[in-house]
């Protein structure tokens, strides 16, 4: 029965605990999207506990662009300062993976530029702007650009890295049938919604070969009215699995990573164990979790491999390593 401290190998990678320290998003990054000393500190300040720490979401290209000072990972240019913060948290052996996204209709022209894009052209409530509807040909290049910036992180040193498909995002947003209204082979049926983000799958998985671990984190229940279910959300996750990816980070989807309806620790830990029975790759368990026991019992019960601990360590720098110590 595996514990919380218990090591795990994914493809070569050892993770020396199943502790993640998932992607959030700190607006620490300066304006064209570069690493900044105050970034590699608060990464830092965390990387002495955790199995893994993944880095949070960086924009593959400007259009994409969410919000002000996010992390970006668009060109070459940046790949020296992401080598710093890699650095950082390898100097205390802790692994570190990059998470590459669009934000799709999220995006907001005021910072990206440009007209935001999507699978359809419906509005997001939040920035009340009409998206245009990508074209195939957009489409091939955004795949592209993915894997760009995957082949970036490599190169930078990161140790593995991670597909955004969560939280209301493009990829996402091909997936929920509440974004995706398309009549082309891209929408309609969840085959069909679920082709586009496969297929950036597939380009960014050539393009770093068969040795670097590859995480997709899975918006797997809308918890909408018409939304993506997680009945669903388990057939994407074993297509995924199809495409090499090693492990699925499930989160929410359409609802974003703190759904309103639901409360208490590991309030989404039922879609990683939904997930979990239909896959045989590790996956990740997220939600509000707080306790080094509750963490600990997620793992022991086979509901998660791997449990991700945001806010906890966000208060606590040091809640990783208190949590290995005390559970030993």
């Amino acid at each position: 029965m595996p514990r919380l401290f218990d090591p795990l190998r994914v493809r070569g990678l050892v993770l020396k605990n199943r502790i993640v320290m998932p992607p959030m998003a700190t607006e620490l990054a300066s304006a064209n999207g570069e690493v900044t000393e105050r970034l590699v500190e608060h990464y830092s300040r965390r990387a002495k506990g955790p199995g893994l720490i993944i880095v949070e979401h960086s924009y593959v290209i400007r259009s994409g662009k969410l919000s002000e000072n996010q992390l970006g990972i668009y060109n070459d240019d940046l790949i020296p300062g992401l080598a710093g913060l890699v650095n950082s948290v390898h100097e205390v052996g802790t692994p570190i993976a990059a998470q590459i996204n669009h934000a799709g209709r999220l995006a907001n022209s005021k910072i990206s530029a440009a007209q935001p894009v999507a699978p359809s052209p419906i509005p997001a409530s939040i920035t009340a702007e009409t998206p245009r509807e990508l074209r195939q040909d957009e489409m091939v290049e955004i795949a592209e650009r993915f894997a760009s910036a995957a082949a970036r992180a490599l190169k930078a040193g990161f140790d593995a890295v991670e597909i955004h498909g969560a939280h209301g995002f493009l990829l996402n947003q091909f997936t929920s049938p509440l974004t995706n209204k398309r009549t082309d082979q891209f929408g309609s049926s969840l085959e069909g919604r679920m082709r586009y983000p496969l297929k950036v799958v597939d380009s960014i998985r050539r393009r770093i070969g068969k040795n670097v671990p590859l995480f997709y984190r899975l918006g797997a229940d809308d918890r909408s009215p018409g939304g993506l279910t997680l009945e669903e959300g388990k057939k994407i996750a074993q297509k995924l699995v199809e495409a090499e990816v090693d492990v699925i980070d499930v989160s929410g989807g359409l609802c974003g990573s703190r759904p309103v309806d639901l409360k208490g620790e590991g309030y989404l830990i039922h879609l990683a164990e939904g997930v979990k029975m239909t896959v045989n790759v590790p996956v990740v368990g997220v939600g509000g979790i707080v306790t080094a026991e509750f963490a600990d019992e997620v793992v022991k019960s086979g509901r998660a491999d791997l449990v991700a601990v945001g806010r906890a360590m966000l208060n606590d720098p040091d809640w990783a390593a208190k949590t290995i110590s005390r559970l030993r």
